[in-house]
């Protein structure tokens, strides 16, 4: 009976503990360091972009409203948006973009303007839907400011910053590819001494 009396005394600093320190720990969204899967969920397989039907899909758009493009000062998708931003931040950051320019512009009315949108939203949705896990736990202010300016932009072009943004998708294709996929081993071919 003692035993039982002691224990339950205990239980609410026990609970107390358990609320205070393991709980949020458990359900913190941002990966631990050196957590196995931190690296990997900014990580997409380079087989996606291997694809020749949605490659060619993406670049023929691209091409197709490139054309139509009346503003060649601007560019909304270039090295201005790694500006500041380490390079394992690179990936989230074209995430956000990818969402931005999925949400606001491939989604809009001009789906029935250009061939291959919806082809090509599909398949840029599905690679933001496979990052959903890469979270940026730094530089947040300088990712939400590139973000801004980049919307901005957009809107100060109006409707060529739509066409714009749809001319620039081989653009935003690639540097998707090199932020978000393993870059191949360097130094296999060593020379020996």
């Amino acid at each position: 009976m003692a035993s039982l009396h002691t224990s339950a005394s205990s239980f609410p600093g026990w609970l107390l503990f358990c609320c205070c320190c393991c709980l949020p720990l458990l359900t913190s969204s941002l990966p631990l360091k050196g957590a196995p899967g931190a690296h990997h969920a900014c990580r997409l397989r380079k087989i996606h972009f291997q694809q020749p039907y949605i490659r060619n899909r993406t670049y023929t758009l691209a091409k197709t409203a490139s054309a139509s493009d009346k503003d060649t000062d601007n560019r909304l998708i270039g090295q201005q948006l790694f500006a500041n931003i380490r390079e394992n931040n690179r990936c989230y950051m074209m995430k956000s973009v990818v969402e931005l320019v999925v949400k606001d512009v491939l989604l809009t009315e001009v789906k029935s303007q250009y061939p291959y949108v919806e082809e090509v939203a599909q398949f840029l949705a599905s690679l933001t839907s496979e990052l959903s896990s890469c979270v940026s736990n730094t530089e947040f202010l300088s990712l939400s400011l590139l973000l801004l300016n980049l919307r901005m932009l957009q809107a100060v072009l109006g409707e060529n910053g739509k066409t714009k943004a749809i001319g620039e998708l081989d653009l935003l294709f690639d540097y998707m590819e090199n932020a978000c996929t393993d870059a191949p081993k360097k130094g296999g071919n060593k020379k020996k001494n």
